[in-house]
């Protein structure tokens, strides 16, 4: 719990600034388009690695991945075809799954391309110590360098404006929620966030109610609480929302302080 705490804090000054903030240049979309894009590619990928674990918290298998020449070159295929499509001419829909996958395809590589490391933070071009990759230029979609930042902080967040996307991107963290092993798709992108959400608020790295007094949340609630309702209240009633009745009835009653912790561990076997 130590190391959560230090790096929970540490963390907090680090993501303060990490407000939605539209990119004009990605606003657009093309309702009338019945173009889909081929998320197969990291289905497979997502099938051999990902590994589940007693714990609730799913694993993925960096090592394994980068000692499979084949399946690193289908990873680099992947987001060579994403980088291929410009995605100002797909549906909402369609969009919407198409930058979560690619956030998360684009960590993945990120992680995998650095690793043996013990967590996402150890990488990063800044001079800022652990800093992480986020503000790095990891990938060119229509001729534009973008940054994970981007993607989750300027056009995911403020497009859809859908608290649940923090359950869908995932930052390769034990505390993060997990990397889910089903690819988004047009189709199945809300029941997946609504399945990512309940799934994280009812385990205790997302919600661990100690006592009617006391109770620790994930740092995501305070890094990006304008997304959650701006406040404690907010906070606590999204995850009303999503809670299991015994939960439900634990925050519904709590009047009591809370602590906001997060582990940056590597989310490995």
């Amino acid at each position: 719990m130590g190391c959560a705490v230090i790096c929970s804090l540490f963390s907090v000054a680090v993501f303060a600034a990490a407000e939605p903030e539209l990119i004009p240049f990605w606003e657009p979309s093309s309702e009338q388009s019945g173009a889909s894009v081929d998320h197969s590619a990291w289905q497979t990928l997502l099938n051999a690695y990902i590994k589940t674990h007693p714990s609730g918290v799913n694993r993925f298998d960096y090592a394994g991945l980068k000692a499979a020449t084949h399946s690193l070159a289908n990873l680099n295929s992947y987001l060579a075809a994403l980088q291929s499509v410009d995605p100002r001419e797909l549906a909402r829909a369609e969009q919407k799954a198409y930058w979560i996958n690619f956030y998360n395809a684009l960590t993945v590589k990120v992680v995998v391309d650095a690793y043996p490391v013990e967590s996402i933070k150890e990488i990063h071009e800044s001079w800022i110590p652990r800093a992480g990759p986020w503000g790095d230029v990891h990938a060119k979609v229509a001729g534009q360098d973008l940054t994970l930042d981007n993607i989750e902080h300027g056009i995911l967040r403020p497009i859809w404006q859908d608290a649940r996307i923090h359950y869908g991107v995932n930052c390769a963290s034990i505390g993060c929620p997990n990397l889910t092993n089903t690819a988004f798709t047009a189709s199945n992108t809300e029941a997946l966030l609504d399945a990512a959400a309940r799934d994280y608020i009812n385990h205790v790295r997302g919600v661990d109610v100690l006592d009617e007094d006391f109770m620790v949340i994930s740092s995501i609630y305070t890094w990006f609480v304008v997304d959650f309702g701006d406040s404690e209240e907010g906070v606590i009633a999204h995850l009303m929302k999503y809670a299991k009745p015994e939960l439900a009835a634990q925050l519904e009653n709590f009047n009591g302080t809370i602590d906001y912790e997060y582990d940056w561990a590597l989310n490995q076997p």
